[in-house]
């Protein structure tokens, strides 16, 4: 069990977002302990890696919160929670390609420096002498 501070400390995640987390239910309410205070436990520690790591990888809140939703209504919601996570996969392949893409362009810009500009500048600079 842990208070909410070494949960934020641990996870790097503000106190303030986690307690965000739990109202818009993108990880199951908290247990408390008898003074009303957030007591995380493992399995809400587990939650909260979870989400991080969805979200760093940018996969839509709302699609989350309807997964933490699902997975609280029971087992029987395995198919329909399956079903958000390969449509958020295929959302998050299309988004790798458009990076490698973009990537691609600029290591193509920078080699443009290395192999032209850069050259004739030094060129232009020398006969310039």
């Amino acid at each position: 069990m842990a208070t909410i501070s070494e949960v934020s400390k641990k996870y790097n995640i503000s106190t303030d977002t986690l307690r965000y987390y739990e109202k818009i239910g993108l990880i199951p309410p908290v247990p408390r302990n008898k003074s009303g205070i957030r007591d995380y436990d493992q399995n809400s520690c587990n939650w909260i890696e979870l989400m991080k790591c969805m979200r760093k990888s940018g996969i839509q809140i709302e699609a989350l919160i309807e997964y933490v939703k699902l997975f609280q209504q029971g087992e029987h919601t395995a198919p329909a929670r399956k079903q958000i996570l390969i449509e958020q996969r295929n959302i998050l392949k299309e988004r790798i390609n458009d990076m490698q893409e973009s990537l691609e362009r600029l290591n193509y810009k920078i080699d443009k420096y290395d192999t032209v500009i850069l050259p004739e500048l030094k060129r232009k600079l020398c006969n310039n002498k």
